[in-house]
């Protein structure tokens, strides 16, 4: 027993230091053998990321804070859920937003959107790049610069008045920058629905952009 213990901690010396690790691998250290290091690692990977997220989501930086620990509180608690085969990311993003749905139900609050900037960079698909085309207006005039605050906050607004649904998609989308496939993954439903969500945000993001500038 001790000569299996013993391999298996040599193992994982020679896997070399936790920062070197996977996000899966991270977890299942932590899950597998209580590796207080590799949770450290993970939570220390993500801070900046999801943190952002909370923030853009909840619209409160407090509040991002608050839910961004409770999420890891769900990481330790539910660790042994997680699947091997899965990808961390998704399953992590899906705590956080199960995390911050949760708040907002218990404390009756209705988010603002953040819309200072994008976190992610990893769209890849039409639609998406249509969606940012409706936040990011590069190259514009002095005269139209004037127009920009009003503008952000016709966007904010229609954001706000999305379906909660449909900001979700916006908010993995567009913030961070998942692919459809993983959004689909963090919210459990299909790809396809993903995109309709992210179609209608558009059609509805451009409406109310066209009435700023009649």
């Amino acid at each position: 027993m001790s000569g299996t213990i013993e391999h298996k901690r040599r193992s994982r010396a020679q896997a070399g230091p936790p920062s070197a690790w996977s996000d899966e691998k991270l977890l299942l250290e932590y899950r597998d053998h209580g590796d207080r290091s590799a949770f450290e690692e993970l939570v220390r990977r993500y801070e900046k990321e999801l943190y952002g997220y909370l923030r853009h989501y909840l619209g409160d930086a407090q509040t991002a804070e608050d839910v961004f620990q409770q999420t890891f509180l769900q990481v330790h608690l539910k660790c042994g859920q997680f699947e091997c085969e899965r990808k961390l990311r998704p399953w992590l993003y899906a705590v956080a937003t199960n995390q911050a749905i949760d708040f907002q139900r218990r404390s009756g609050r209705h988010r603002t959107v953040s819309l200072d900037r994008r976190i992610g960079g990893g769209m890849e698909e039409d639609e998406s790049g249509l969606l940012v085309d409706l936040f990011d207006s590069p190259g514009r005039t002095p005269a139209e610069e004037s127009q920009s605050a009003e503008q952000q906050a016709a966007v904010r607004r229609a954001v706000a008045e999305l379906p909660e649904q449909t900001r979700q998609v916006v908010m993995l989308v567009y913030f961070q920058g998942l692919k459809y496939r993983e959004a689909a993954e963090v919210l459990s439903i299909p790809v396809g629905t993903v995109k309709s969500r992210i179609h209608a945000a558009i059609e509805k993001l451009t409406e109310s952009l066209g009435s700023v500038n009649e």
